[in-house]
């Protein structure tokens, strides 16, 4: 009994020391391929400080341009409501076609047309009081927000002059009894709408799953190319053996890249919260290269040079990214997609970092994404050692 408790001692020691001494291997070819190192360095500093402080989907200063055929000082009122930081005003035309000429050329982004009588049509409030306002929809998003400030702007203007009409002609008092429905809304997790704390987050979770997938298939595929990997299954090591130490020493840079870029650009340049447990998300973060380093590790036996690993990499990450819900809403997929969508490890990593980060949330709430990483990864790493295997028999 002794002796093979002694044996077996022996081999777990055996199997530590080779452990350690591949996994500082993977290290030094790292540390050797300066253009990947220099890769993932940008990846997790330069590339996230872009992303933080050049994305904003706001509209900023979109210019008007106005015919203004009344002047009057209702129309000068409407005008002027129209003003920054969401509009900028871009001049005054001689007629409707010289508006239209500016919309086309994208000189402007929003005509106004005032026809004449405007004031007076207003004033006797027997017919609606008309206006015409076109919106350069080409870029989608800033032309959705311009029509939606400018509805937003419109209905609080008319607002404004019926209760000042109803003031002139005695009619306050039967205005103010009339029942009204009044919003407050709360804003949690992000009271001041930062939207740098979403871009940021949203691009370090995008290139945590770049990196995650490309270090371990880049180090499997420079074994290939280099024809060590037939050395490595000549001498006494398992398939895991060879496998599990690229796994270990890329989580291992994976929390150091996501150190630099939370220590290094997120919290000093950003302010991103930390609500809940740093230790937690760090260790969530670790969970998730884990299981990414199984797709690294499957895509690479299909993969027989880094050309290919490339190639790879983007018909992985691209989808995956995509329609993870860091950039596109969930609800906004079709139930098929949705579905599908919960083999991706990246869809259960965004609920658990925001989750943590920016809601201050506990394993408590997040412990079935957590369990649902966990079994994807043990599956991703099981069918990547099988292909691996099946290669070199």
């Amino acid at each position: 009994m002794r002796a093979r408790l002694r044996l077996a001692l022996r081999e777990i020691a055996v199997g530590g020391r080779q452990l350690t001494a591949l996994t500082l291997k993977e290290f030094r070819q790292l540390l050797r391929d300066r253009v990947l190192l220099s890769f993932i360095v940008y990846l997790f500093s330069a590339n996230i400080l872009l992303a933080g402080g050049s994305q904003t989907h706001d509209l900023s200063r979109a210019p008007i341009v106005v015919h203004d055929a009344d002047h009057s000082a209702a129309s000068r009122e409407l005008i002027y409501r129209f003003r920054t930081p969401y509009f900028r005003f871009a001049g005054e035309v001689a007629s409707a076609r010289e508006g239209m000429a500016r919309l086309e050329r994208g000189d402007a982004m929003l005509f106004l047309e005032i026809p004449e009588h405007f004031d007076q049509v207003l004033q006797r409030g027997a017919e609606p009081a008309s206006v015409q306002l076109l919106i350069d929809t080409s870029k989608a998003t800033r032309g959705y927000l311009a029509a939606s400030y400018s509805a937003q702007i419109l209905a609080i203007l008319n607002q404004e002059w019926v209760e000042a009409r109803l003031g002139r002609i005695g009619g306050g008092s039967s205005g103010a009894s009339q029942p009204t429905l009044e919003a407050r809304p709360r804003i949690w997790f992000n009271p001041e709408v930062n939207e740098p704390w979403f871009y940021t987050i949203s691009e370090l979770l995008t290139m945590l799953t770049v990196a995650c997938v490309l270090l371990p298939a880049s180090a499997m595929v420079r074994e290939k190319e280099r024809g060590t990997i037939e050395q490595l299954l000549v001498s006494p090591l398992t398939p895991f053996q060879v496998i599990f130490p690229k796994v270990l020493a890329m989580v291992a840079v994976m929390l150091a890249g996501t150190a630099l870029a939370f220590f290094g650009i997120l919290q000093p340049v950003f302010h991103v919260p930390v609500r809940g447990s740093l230790g937690l998300f760090f260790a969530m973060t670790a969970l998730y290269a884990f299981t990414n380093a199984g797709l690294g590790l499957l895509a690479a036996t299909f993969a027989r040079n880094a050309a290919q690993v490339g190639m790879l990499l983007l018909l992985i990450t691209m989808p995956v990214v995509v329609l993870s819900g860091t950039w596109t809403p969930m609800e906004s997929l079709p139930p098929l997609l949705r579905t599908i969508m919960l083999l991706s490890p990246l869809r259960h990593f965004v609920e658990i970092a925001y989750g943590i980060l920016l809601r201050g949330a506990g394993l408590d709430t997040l412990w079935d994404s957590a369990l649902a990483m966990a079994l994807l990864g043990t599956g991703l790493l099981a069918l990547g050692s099988w292909r691996f295997r099946r290669q070199f028999q």
